[in-house]
């Protein structure tokens, strides 16, 4: 049988055979990308002593570059003490989520609440040499801030690590999409569950450091600021560190200077962390600090901590904080050494948090009992 092919099927017939030559002239599948190598970031010549109020030392996924990576690159930027803290939520990698995020805002799986944070963090910094330790200053956060069992977490926390711990913190309440992220109810500065980790922490002389958004992304007024300033009012004998001044991304509060400055001058239990987002967004324009934020800081030199915010990697840590020297420089030197680096160490207890005995009974008693 004579077989007669028309002309558009010969072009086919020709087009495929050269896509089947260069096919062959190349993998089927490409090679995997191997992500580039984290190249560590040089620090500045130290023009200014600094101390951390702000740096976990684990990520979204509870991972870190661990403890001694902190401290070299504390050290290599002339910072001399962190405030470390663990990260109370983990972020969940959802059945259908085909890549597993690194960071809370990549994808829109939850996060979920974990206590075993403040374990980590006790290990990492127990784990270095005693001369290495006492640069750490080691603070509780893994703890659902709208739960009434919160309290018992901390207790738990210093009973098993009595003279450990300093502070207690970051306690995450309204918190951009995080709030919205995470599961459970979203905690308020002034609940109940709260009240009782505030009376604990007077009673123990340890700082409280929250975060408290001042408002949402949709209001420009601070509508939530009251939740956090009934708590400070209630509890005048508790010290509090505001985190973030309470801002988060795209939180436009224009009146915060003023609610800031009301604040410090009404309550003097309270200082305000500078750390995060708000540097760029509200402290800095144009490479130049803003002329209202720095009569603030020379109005109450006492009152502000800054921080690296830095989550469990620190490769980057040296641009982070040496960008507060074009702040500093422009601040009286007196002033500059208080927030840089004195404010942060008067905020601490003089020695690390220690149950009373009938407090530590309560806590060992709400153990369960392993049996056979």
């Amino acid at each position: 049988m004579k077989i007669t092919l028309s002309l558009p099927i010969l072009l086919s017939l020709a087009a495929t055979a050269v896509l089947a030559r260069e096919l062959q002239k190349k993998p089927a599948v490409a090679a995997p990308v191997q992500p580039p190598a984290v190249v560590p970031v040089e620090p500045e010549p130290v023009r200014h002593t600094l101390a951390d109020c702000h740096l976990h030392l684990v990520d979204f996924l509870q991972r870190t570059d661990g403890a001694a990576a902190a401290l070299k690159a504390m050290t290599a930027s002339g910072v001399t003490d962190a405030v470390v803290s663990g990260m109370p939520v983990v972020k969940q990698w959802s059945e259908g989520e085909p890549q597993q995020p690194q960071y809370y805002l990549e994808d829109d799986a939850r996060c979920y609440w974990y206590s075993a944070t403040d374990m980590l963090v006790a290990r990492e910094i127990q784990s270095l040499p005693e001369a290495d330790r006492k640069h750490f200053h080691p603070i509780i956060c893994g703890f659902n801030g709208a739960d009434r069992n919160a309290v018992d977490h901390v207790r738990r926390m210093i009973e098993w690590n009595p003279g450990f711990w300093q502070g207690i913190g970051e306690v995450m309440t309204r918190h951009d999409d995080l709030s919205a992220l995470t599961y459970g109810d979203t905690a308020r500065a002034n609940n109940e569950s709260l009240h009782r980790v505030y009376e604990l922490a007077a009673e123990l002389d340890l700082p409280v450091f929250v975060h408290s958004n001042a408002s949402s992304v949709w209001k420009r007024e601070p509508i939530y600021l009251h939740e956090f300033e009934e708590a400070v009012s209630q509890h005048p004998k508790t010290k509090f560190v505001w985190c973030h001044a309470g801002i988060s991304r795209r939180v436009d509060v224009p009146v915060l200077t003023q609610e800031i400055e009301r604040m410090l001058a009404t309550y003097p239990n309270l200082s305000v962390d500078i750390s995060w987002v708000l540097f760029d967004t509200y402290l800095v324009k144009d490479g130049k600090p803003v002329a209202t934020w720095l009569a603030l800081f020379e109005k109450f030199p006492t009152r502000f901590i800054i921080g690296s915010d830095k989550v469990g990697h620190f490769h980057d840590y040296a641009p982070v904080m040496q960008r507060y020297y074009v702040l500093l420089d422009a601040m009286k030197p007196e002033t500059a050494k208080r927030i840089g680096h004195d404010n942060m160490l008067a905020v601490l207890p003089k020695q690390g948090a220690v149950l009373k005995a009938a407090a530590a009974s309560e806590v060992r008693h709400a153990v369960p009992v392993l049996t056979k």
